[in-house]
């Protein structure tokens, strides 16, 4: 069953120093993600993914086209959909137990029942013996455990997540990979999750949808059915890698094309 959909997305964006003049980020988008898939995208810098993410978790609207969640057009932003970005978004000066409560204290949840609930998510990141630390403790990947224990606390319908490992080193983003997978398994959230990286994307994704260059379009949707969870060393992996890959390579050429242009005008 469809949890969201984009129809005929385009969004464009006007330069600051030329309001005559806008650009295309993505264009004429279409694309269903179901009820409990991972979904994850990829492709060249500056093909509009991250901007495509935005309109779907409603903190941006799109130039044409429309956003549907379970059968309504999204207007806004709203607690059925939570983004955790590449930049954690904690709260320092707050300990770890306060800051994965912070969601449900604003929607007024009782003292006991969101401390049981944040409780709940920590245990499930391994982060329960950490929760009276303060944040600044914490090392970059536990940082982002506790942005996700966060998300999860709300107890979103989909869980959008911008390159979150990004910044990470790779023993570190390895092992969040994994258990990025056994917490979906638990949780069976729809989720929606931006990479850079084709290996990421294919280890964590139900399905890959790779974008074009600038302006971005889907070029295509590559199924991964494969067990999980799924490690990125796994050489069982390496079709599904090699056909994301082909599919990127033009596009990789063609924006750096583009970036080539784009300097010298």
């Amino acid at each position: 069953m469809a949890r969201l959909e984009a129809r005929n997305i385009t969004k464009r964006f006007f330069p600051q120093n030329d309001k005559s003049t806008p650009y295309t980020a993505i264009k004429d988008v279409n694309l269903t993600i179901e009820d409990q898939q991972l979904v994850c995208f990829v492709g060249p810098s500056g093909c509009g993914k991250t901007t495509l993410l935005n309109i779907l978790a409603g903190l941006d609207k799109p130039t044409e086209g429309e956003v549907i969640l379970n059968g309504r057009p999204v207007t806004e932003t709203g607690p059925d959909r939570i983004m955790v970005f590449q930049e954690n978004a904690l709260f320092p000066w707050l300990r770890v137990i306060d800051n994965v409560e912070f969601g449900l204290k604003m929607r007024g949840v009782e003292k006991q029942t969101r401390r049981e609930i944040a409780m709940r998510y920590l245990d499930m990141m391994q982060l329960s013996k950490f929760s009276e630390a303060y944040v600044y403790q914490l090392s970059g990947g536990m940082k982002q455990r506790v942005a996700i224990a966060r998300a999860l606390a709300i107890d979103p319908e989909v869980l959008f997540m911008d390159e979150p490992f990004a910044a990470l080193d790779a023993q570190t983003r390895d092992l969040l990979l994994v258990e990025l997978q056994l917490i979906w398994a638990k949780t069976r959230k729809t989720i929606v999750f931006v990479s850079h990286n084709i290996t990421e994307s294919v280890c964590l994704g139900d399905k890959v949808v790779v974008f074009t260059s600038r302006p971005g379009r889907i070029k295509s949707e590559i199924k991964v059915d494969y067990r999980r969870p799924r490690l990125p060393e796994d050489t069982d992996l390496a079709d599904y890698h090699r056909k994301v890959l082909e599919e990127l390579k033009s596009e990789l050429t063609e924006a750096r094309k583009k970036e080539l242009v784009d300097g010298k005008t």
